[in-house]
């Protein structure tokens, strides 16, 4: 098994092609190689303003767009009920691990891609490495947390050729 993404587009700014793909699955590869994950699946969804908004708004109580929203699967609120499958070994061997949900604003990047003055790619692949780090339990709450968080995606970014 290996990692896997999985994708979905529901925003029509921008065509999502086969060549971006590849890159998200180069990126995941090579953040997955720096994390020791070596199998489990992404899902990733394009969205624009107004959904990202909607969800940031319901999930997180911030009532504006943003740029990337990440969903581990592998966290636990308290009041959420565990639910347990008895399952073959032949099932479970079938499944993959479930890493998590990133949900990237089409219209954000695009916006921040201009702002920051480097290309689309880049910034759909920052955000994609961001989310992906947040699936694993990273986060930016203070200085030092964020400086760790931005070297890691630097690296990954570094090593497919998205450089600043």
């Amino acid at each position: 098994m290996s990692l896997q993404l999985v994708w979905n587009n529901e925003q029509e700014e921008m065509e999502i092609g086969d060549r971006l793909i590849s890159l998200l699955e180069s990126i995941l590869e090579k953040a997955g190689k720096l994390e020791g994950i070596d199998a489990g699946e992404v899902d990733l969804t394009f969205v624009n303003n107004e959904r990202i908004h909607e969800l940031n708004k319901e999930y997180r109580g911030i009532d504006r767009p943003t740029d990337v929203l990440s969903f581990a699967l592998n966290e636990s609120a308290e009041d959420e009920l565990e639910i347990v499958y008895e399952l073959s070994e032949d099932e479970a061997e079938e499944l993959p691990d479930m890493l998590g949900d990133i949900i990237i604003s089409v219209t954000r990047a695009k916006e921040q891609a201009n702002d920051y003055g480097h290309s689309l790619e880049r910034e759909l692949g920052f955000l994609f490495v961001h989310g992906f780090l947040h699936l694993l339990g990273y986060d930016h709450q203070d200085e030092a947390s964020e400086a760790e968080m931005m070297g890691k995606q630097e690296q990954v970014l570094s090593q497919v050729g998205l450089t600043r």
